[in-house]
């Protein structure tokens, strides 16, 4: 079954197939829990009719095994991705190795009577070595072959691999069928605004499910609330609570938040947050964009001896300003 919002780039890899011109090479990209697996699942359920020929149980097999490559069920598909111990050093490893990809590429050159087909996951891991090593496979492919590429971001691959790949993206999704896709997958789906959830996570599906999975929404929303108190009436800023001890996890939220209101501000529509609607009504662009850099920056100086407190400290006061500010102050320069 397709998901709602893989509709528009399963329909295009449907087209591919049914006109006989599915390319020697795939890219699927798309953000991180958006579904690249899953469709890059029923891509491959559609070409061998067989929905379970590759399963997420499959891939998270033997990861203790030092192996280079691993096979579905499915004699002719194989794939590789990060995280698989190296042998050299018995440390697991954090990108694709050239090592993998060659094997990747040996094992995609044997001769097979029917179609073969080859999985990198994900491919935006691969370090230069092992995504120099993929081009030639890539430029000379065997015949009745079929590689796939999934990966989050196309500007961290070469263009040389790029530009030899027939791409499918997946973007953010908004719309009612997802909505209802997510209400049918979440329990006391009354308690909460699903749209809402849907934004908070940035239009993506599995991150709303998966935040609902634990207390971490309940926490989430708490300081999601309180932000936008406070930028609403700035004296609340003194009656925050639960901020100490999570302040780089405060800052993801107010991150998320502002990251939404730019969004909402540029589509110039509003969205289920009344609070934040009234916010970027009234505050100007450039200063949002400002604002974003310093949390983006006081996230990544987080992980120094820095005082973190000070830096959320002061991320908040601009915040509780941000509706009526006339100038945007430095506040991180000599941070």
């Amino acid at each position: 079954m397709t998901l709602p919002w893989h509709q528009d780039a399963f329909a295009k890899l449907k087209q591919m197939i049914d006109q006989n011109h599915l390319p020697h090479a795939l890219l699927i990209t798309g953000v991180s829990r958006i579904g690249k697996f899953e469709l890059m699942q029923q891509l491959v359920g559609t070409l061998l009719n067989d929905e379970e020929i590759i399963r997420k149980d499959d891939v998270q097999q033997d990861l203790d095994n030092a192996v280079l490559i691993r096979r579905s069920h499915y004699t002719n598909m194989i794939y590789c991705r990060a995280g698989e111990i190296n042998p050299n050093t018995k440390n697991r490893s954090k990108d694709i190795r050239v090592d993998q990809v060659r094997a990747f590429c040996e094992a995609l050159n044997k001769t097979a009577d029917k179609l073969q087909i080859g999985v990198i996951f994900y491919a935006d891991q691969m370090n230069i070595n092992a995504a120099n090593s993929l081009l030639k496979t890539l430029e000379e492919p065997r015949e009745n072959t079929l590689i796939i590429l999934l990966a989050h971001n196309s500007k961290n691959l070469p263009v040389t691999i790029v530009s030899r790949c027939q791409s499918v993206h997946i973007g953010p999704a908004y719309d009612q069928d997802t909505k209802a896709w997510i209400e049918q997958h979440i329990e006391h789906k009354e308690d909460f605004d699903t749209m809402q959830l849907l934004e908070a996570a940035h239009g993506v599906p599995f991150k709303v499910i998966d935040g609902l999975a634990g207390d971490d929404f309940i926490h989430y929303q708490k300081w999601q609330n309180q932000l936008l108190s406070v930028a609403l009436h700035p004296a609340t800023i003194n009656k925050v609570e639960g901020f100490d001890s999570n302040e780089v996890e405060v800052l993801s939220c107010l991150q998320h938040l502002v990251i939404e209101g730019i969004r909402l501000k540029a589509l110039k529509r509003e969205g289920g947050l009344v609070e934040l609607n009234q916010i970027i009504n009234l505050a100007k662009t450039d200063f949002l964009f400002k604002l974003l850099q310093d949390i983006s920056r006081a996230i990544a100086l987080a992980k120094t001896s820095v005082n973190i407190k000070l830096l959320l400290d002061d991320v908040l006061i601009v915040w509780s300003h941000i509706t009526h500010l006339k100038t945007y102050p430095q506040i991180l320069e000599n941070k």
